[in-house]
């Protein structure tokens, strides 16, 4: 079986799968570190605008853009739950429960949504930080074999018939855990990100709930 790999396909192929998962791995550092920039901005400009409105009816007049980083629909969703409560509460089994709890339910929806939105290729980066030095060993462990085959054929053991095959599988592990580490790296890091701006969106969740109960339809 081994004798009809040859060295050069058995390396290419771990190589190839090996760029694969780099090029995955790098897209995902370039597209999640946007993503947390984005919405890190957003949220802020979000804040200034929403808290210095009088009143949650004001809000609701603010432009679409307002609205549209993480803590912008997290408000939205709150906006409309409240405009619909006003004329459907009891009506539909979406308005049965207090208002309180039916409000803070709404939100909590959204704020879930936006948490799977910063998660959203995570698993990827722990998968392949996971795999990739397996993956370079896996290669590395094919060539040495196929070496060992071609030495035991040619009845040699110079240091010219072992060393360059051996050197050349040993590359795929090399490279292996070069692409490893960025995407172990990527996924601690992105994780830090995903926590915080949990954690932002929750404070976010309760001071609009403290808000929302200065309407009559919370209160009630």
């Amino acid at each position: 079986m081994f004798n009809q790999l040859s060295p050069t396909a058995i390396i290419d192929g771990t190589l190839y799968t090996l760029l694969i998962f780099s090029v995955i791995t790098w897209t995902l550092i370039i597209f999640k570190s946007w993503q947390f920039a984005k919405n890190k901005t957003l949220n802020k400009l979000f804040d200034e605008l929403f808290w210095n409105t009088a009143s949650l009816e004001k809000a609701s007049e603010l432009s679409e853009q307002a609205f549209t980083g993480p803590q912008g629909r997290i408000a939205q969703q709150g906006i409309n739950w409240l405009s619909k409560s006003k004329t459907e509460t009891g009506k539909t089994l979406k308005f049965v429960g207090t208002p309180h709890d039916l409000l803070e339910q709404a939100l909590l929806e959204q704020m879930q949504k936006e948490q799977h939105a910063m998660e959203a290729g995570l698993t990827w980066l722990a998968s392949i930080g996971s795999t990739a030095p397996f993956v370079g060993l896996f290669g590395t462990v094919l060539g040495i074999m196929h070496a060992m085959h071609q030495i035991t054929a040619s009845g040699s053991t110079s240091l010219d018939v072992v060393a360059g095959p051996i050197g050349d599988a040993l590359v795929a592990t090399a490279i292996g855990i070069a692409v490893a580490v960025p995407a172990v790296l990527a996924y601690n890091f992105f994780l830090r990100r995903t926590k915080l701006q949990r954690a932002g969106l929750e404070n976010f969740v309760v001071s609009f709930m403290h808000a929302a109960l200065n309407t009559e339809i919370v209160r009630t």
